[in-house]
């Protein structure tokens, strides 16, 4: 089977499952924001929740 003109190698670059990545990191830097037991994980939330929000923002623009 071949691709229609203009979609190969487009495939991976669908909005749906990239969304769902990025939020699932963002919720995974809330989660070690708000948990008491690794102040490494404290120390990089931030961090995480602003490469999700970013990744989230990019991935907004990506095409369905």
């Amino acid at each position: 089977m071949t691709d229609s003109p203009g979609t190969g190698g487009r495939r991976i670059f669908r909005r749906g499952p990239w969304e769902t990545a990025a939020t699932v990191v963002i919720i995974a830097g809330i989660f070690m924001l708000v948990q008491p037991f690794l102040l490494a994980l404290y120390t990089y939330s931030f961090l995480v929740i602003l490469a999700g929000s970013v990744a989230f923002v990019i991935t907004s623009h990506f095409p369905e």
